[in-house]
């Protein structure tokens, strides 16, 4: 120290460390207050910046409150410069950190409203995340006195060596990068692949895709291997799909009588029934004679693509109501076998031994 500490020294660092931890409390308190209000509201960024603010808002208070402590001590040059860059090492730690959960929550945020469906798509988040934290770093090295052009140097050489040891991982983060940004594919989307495997993409990381099948089962695809197979989306150019079904009437309906209670039923489906489309104009299409019956479709429309299996139910059982009350006959398969008369000619007897 330059000179004694006196007790007007100790008195000024207690109110400069105090006024520091009571602002810290106070900022954090009326941060809450302003979390509530943010709530109310549609917008979910104004809530993620209100709770970024009430954790960095406190230390800031807390380091300035130390600041003007140090400097109210008698201090040489050498001690107080430790001190001061020891604070804005922690603030400049503690805002990359913030700052990192800011990022990486915006991301998520912005993600989720342009899927539609409760999915994530972490392999940008975690890209951003990483990246403010990098740069956080080398912004305290550099802080510090440490000269980060070797380090830049040293990454890139020993990058190279990476790159090459990583190629599958690599060649998965790419992949999915290039997915999510051809949007190709997004988190909700139902998925079916040339393979068989079909299910709705719950989450794309920098490895893999998770897709949730219909039964609850996870299926992990590989990013490169999704980026290189043949593919159908059920959910472009849109998530409404057309829904058909196949059904059979005998030869002796009217089948002006047969399309418009078929249509009457699929009206009251397509209203009634969680899932279809109210507006839709049913059509029906005969389209065969059949061994036992004229078949034919009826096309119906769905919200998405599970909705499909419960229109179908509920159709299927309607249709066959009005069937049977409007004396509408649905054909069982039969077949008449047509036999030649057998030859009633008595076959030799052998002779007797």
């Amino acid at each position: 120290m330059n000179r004694a500490l006196t007790l007007h020294d100790v008195i000024v660092v207690g109110a400069a460390l105090v006024c520091g931890a009571a602002g810290g409390v106070l900022l954090r308190l009326a941060l809450r207050w302003l979390g509530e209000r943010a709530r109310s509201t549609r917008w979910s960024g104004d809530d993620i910046i209100v709770d970024t603010l009430r954790t960095l808002a406190p230390w800031a208070s807390m380091a300035a409150g130390v600041a003007a402590a140090a400097a109210a001590l008698p201090l040489n040059r050498t001690v107080g410069h430790d001190v001061n860059q020891t604070l804005v090492a922690v603030l400049i730690l503690v805002t990359t950190v913030t700052a990192a959960r800011v990022v990486a929550d915006l991301v998520r945020s912005l993600a989720l409203s342009r899927s539609g469906v409760a999915g994530t798509a972490s392999i940008f988040v975690n890209i951003t995340r990483i990246a403010v934290l990098a740069m956080g770093v080398l912004i305290l090295l550099e802080t510090l006195g440490v000269s980060i052009a070797p380090l830049l140097t040293a990454l890139g050489v020993g990058g190279l060596a990476v790159a090459l040891a990583l190629q599958d991982t690599l060649a998965n983060l790419f992949a999915g990068v290039h997915i999510l940004a051809s949007k190709t594919v997004q988190p909700g989307h139902y998925i079916r692949l040339s393979s068989g495997e079909e299910g709705y993409v719950v989450d794309i990381n920098w490895r893999n895709t998770a897709v949730r099948q219909l039964s609850d089962n996870l299926v992990i695809i590989p990013n490169a291997k999704l980026g290189n197979t043949i593919m159908t989306n059920f959910h472009q150019p849109e998530q409404q799909m057309s829904v058909m079904v196949q059904a059979r009437v005998g030869y002796g309906s009217d089948l002006d009588h047969v399309e418009r209670v078929t249509i009457e039923v699929a009206g009251k489906v397509m209203s009634g029934v969680e899932g279809g489309v109210v507006d839709h104009e049913t059509s029906v299409r005969f389209h065969t004679f059949g061994e036992s019956g004229i078949d034919f479709s009826v096309f119906l429309r769905a919200l998405e693509f599970s909705d499909q299996y419960l229109i179908k139910h509920e159709f299927m059982k309607e249709l066959h109501r009005r069937f049977r009350a409007e004396g509408i006959e649905i054909p069982l398969p039969t077949r008449t076998l047509v036999l030649p008369d057998q030859d009633r000619t008595p076959l030799p007897s052998r002779p007797a031994i």
